[in-house]
């Protein structure tokens, strides 16, 4: 499934390839924005919850505005399939989901935290990959929605 071993993952290398399923059946592989968009990635503990809830909304808030600039946005989370086309149906939610059930992609993307790994779920991280597949920003906050969505806006201007 996915293409890189572990390393630590730093602005300017190469985001790790991944070819998953959304939740809504979608084919989505890395390799396949390359050239044409931006992705955004981003790893979050679970459907429901209020922070990740804020998060998705935030991110869902100025969608609009991130497709005018080439740029996708895709969830991760533990959370099941059902799970997602619920909370994206509740929540209006726009962009693709994934379940990561096996944490996969949480862990090729090091989004794992102690607590993460403690209840099974994936940490709080986001990544901004540019058009060349190279990670252009990486916004961690176990606590914090905006800190992941402000950071997210405010690379995105640099990307421009």
């Amino acid at each position: 499934m996915l293409t890189q071993g572990a390393m630590s993952l730093r602005v300017g290398q190469q985001a790790p390839d991944f070819d998953v399923v959304s939740s809504a059946g979608k084919s989505l592989k890395l390799s396949e924005f390359r050239g044409k968009k931006n992705v955004v990635l981003y790893f979050y503990p679970g459907d429901f919850t209020p922070v990740c809830t804020k998060e998705t909304c935030g991110f869902r808030d100025m969608y609009a505005q991130l497709e005018s600039k080439d740029t996708e946005v895709i969830g991760v989370s533990v959370d099941s399939d059902e799970s997602h086309k619920k909370f994206a149906a509740e929540y209006k939610v726009p962009f693709e989901l994934v379940s990561d059930k096996d944490r996969e992609l949480a862990k090729a993307y090091e989004a794992t935290s102690f607590l993460g790994k403690l209840l099974g779920k994936a940490g709080r991280i986001t990544y901004l990959i540019d058009k060349k597949g190279e990670i252009a920003g990486i916004f961690q906050g176990e606590l914090s929605a905006s800190k992941h969505v402000d950071g997210v806006r405010e690379a995105m201007k640099k990307l421009a």
